[in-house]
């Protein structure tokens, strides 16, 4: 596992009582196999903004390559690598342990989710949820949300395994988007069409 350092005089702050996974780990294929994570937007790269909306969280890792980062990050990588999202998931998980009771989990390529749409999700997590995910305006879930890892059921296998199985089980909250917390970024169209846009 390779780790970031901590930027040089940060203290830690009071503890917010969540970590977070930021999966950065996709393959790209519709772009190319570019890296998503390393994709510039508004000046910064896609994986400084997911950090920047996960700031508050006790603990940050980040399932993926290792990137310049000024944030104090863990880098992981499933094994084997290329798994799909569900099996980053479950590796950040193991990274994490059983130290948090509430994790985030945040998609590198949804930009516009920001610390006001974490904030949201945190509360939207009522005492008899297991999570609660962002939709898009058709209800669709996205790769956005909070879940109490203890309640997931871990295949023995993950690789490949779809997200909606591993969440299938859990009853989860779903939060209607605001502006454009929903986009994400999946083509080169998809690219264009976010720097057209101009940032909230």
């Amino acid at each position: 596992m390779a780790t970031a350092s901590t930027p040089t005089g940060q203290q830690p702050g009071p503890r917010s009582g969540y970590a977070a996974v930021v999966l950065s780990g996709g393959t790209g294929r519709r772009l190319g196999g570019a890296d998503k994570a390393l994709l510039e937007l508004d000046g910064g790269t896609l994986l400084g903004r997911a950090l920047a909306a996960v700031a508050g969280a006790d603990e940050v890792i980040v399932v993926g390559q290792p990137a310049a980062t000024a944030y104090p990050v863990h880098f992981v990588v499933e094994d084997p690598p290329g798994g799909g999202p569900a099996a980053g998931l479950l590796a950040g998980l193991g990274a994490l342990g059983d130290r948090h009771a509430l994790v985030v989990v945040l998609a590198v390529d949804m930009p516009y989710v920001g610390a006001a749409t974490v904030a949201r999700l945190l509360e939207a997590l009522g005492p008899d949820a297991d999570g609660a995910f962002l939709a898009d305006p058709h209800g669709r879930r996205q790769l956005a949300g909070v879940v109490r890892p203890e309640r997931l059921k871990v295949p023995d296998d993950p690789h490949g395994l779809p997200m909606h199985r591993l969440l299938g089980s859990l009853t989860l909250v779903l939060v209607p988007p605001t502006g454009q917390e929903a986009l994400d970024v999946d083509t080169w169209d998809d690219v264009r069409d976010l720097r057209g846009l101009r940032s909230p």
